[in-house]
């Protein structure tokens, strides 16, 4: 009982107020768009929301380190069902990217993300206790190796946005994790020597986005009207905002993909800067939060967790920015929390749980 009364004090109430008042005002904005063809959009978010909570607070109760002994398992779970995708689902927007069960179409690549932060996790910890000192090049083909199996698979879909989320994760752990100067060396050079090999593995439409990065008004009508569309309605929004319902860029159609990759944009028209503003706290409160937890976890495996989960909020909301501003090429990635989609929400969701469990159990010693 003493035990458990000190499992609720340490219950990590921070991660749930700031997941809630994201939530909160990502189901204000779908509420205020037009729902034609998409009725009750808000009402069917709450329902993933609700789903997300409870997935959240049962992996917050069970201890990390207890989960952590099932991480090949559940990456090797993830991985076939990856492979599934590609055998199996249908082929949408021409992408193969869902598979149906029991009436719930899922998204694997999400789950991919969280999958890796425990695989990568439990193989750090494991070769830190065979050795206390920093991970020599042979320890690092095992992680290239976890994240080049899902990479893959995702960016053959394709999936690009997705893809790119796992080698950050990866970067961000081993360099909590510790590596010799010699290994770095090796990676940059791996990674400089691989992009002409992912330029040429690229679709055509995605090359494309990348060339009207610098350029959208060449082809505003192709390649470059999301992008164009998107900093017109950020911009309209000025100090205050254009008001709920009021936003012309996204009442009237004309920016796509409103409820999903251009949520940030209805933001900014209908809040205007200081609601824009709004959300950069809460995400920024959540972020740090995440790194004090990283910091007092009870050992180096969950500090790997925390790490893992930061990261991949940081990357997310810095990728979906990014590509609504015009900064980077648009690349199709949710805005964490915020995006409409049961998938998504759902696996930000486990990982806060992640979170939340390395919280929860920073102040039981093995």
């Amino acid at each position: 009982m003493a035990l458990d009364r000190r499992l609720m004090i340490k219950f990590d109430w921070e991660t749930l107020v700031f997941t809630l008042a994201i939530t909160a005002l990502s189901v204000l904005l779908l509420y205020s768009l037009p729902s034609a063809g998409r009725v009750g959009m808000h009402l069917k978010q709450l329902v993933w929301l609700g789903l997300g909570l409870l997935v959240m607070g049962i992996v917050s109760w069970i201890d990390y380190q207890r989960l952590s002994r099932y991480a090949y398992v559940l990456y090797g779970s993830v991985l076939a069902s990856l492979v599934a995708v590609l055998w199996f689902a249908p082929v949408i927007n021409g992408a193969q990217r869902w598979l149906d069960v029991a009436g719930f179409r899922i998204q694997p690549s999400e789950l991919a993300k969280p999958a890796l932060i425990l695989a990568v996790a439990q193989y750090c910890a494991q070769v830190r206790s065979r050795s206390d000192g920093p991970m020599a090049l042979r320890h690092i083909l095992v992680p290239l190796v976890l994240m080049a199996l899902p990479f893959a698979l995702i960016a053959k879909q394709p999936n690009l946005s997705t893809s790119m989320i796992l080698p950050m994760i990866l970067a961000a752990m081993l360099l909590a994790n510790g590596m010799r100067r010699q290994v770095w060396v090796t990676l940059g050079c791996l990674a400089l020597g691989a992009l002409p090999v992912l330029w040429f593995g690229l679709q055509d439409y995605q090359r494309l986005r990348l060339l009207t990065l610098f350029q959208p008004q060449t082809d505003l009508l192709g390649a470059g009207y999301h992008s164009w569309q998107s900093k017109i309605a950020i911009g309209s929004g000025g100090l205050w905002g254009k008001g709920l319902f009021a936003g012309t860029q996204s009442q009237l159609h004309f920016l796509p993909e409103t409820h999903t990759d251009f949520i940030f944009a209805v933001l900014g028209e209908e809040m205007g800067f200081w609601g824009v503003l709004l959300l950069f706290v809460l995400f920024a409160m959540l972020l740090l939060h995440g790194l004090v937890v990283a910091a007092q976890a009870r050992d180096h495996q969950g500090s790997l967790i925390a790490t893992g989960v930061v990261v991949m909020l940081a990357t997310q909301v810095f990728l979906n920015v990014g590509m609504t501003t015009g900064l980077i090429p648009v690349i199709g990635l949710p805005l964490p929390l915020m995006s409409y989609g049961g998938s998504s929400l759902i696996t930000t969701c486990i990982c806060l749980g992640l979170l939340m469990s390395v919280r929860r159990h920073c102040f039981i010693f093995s």
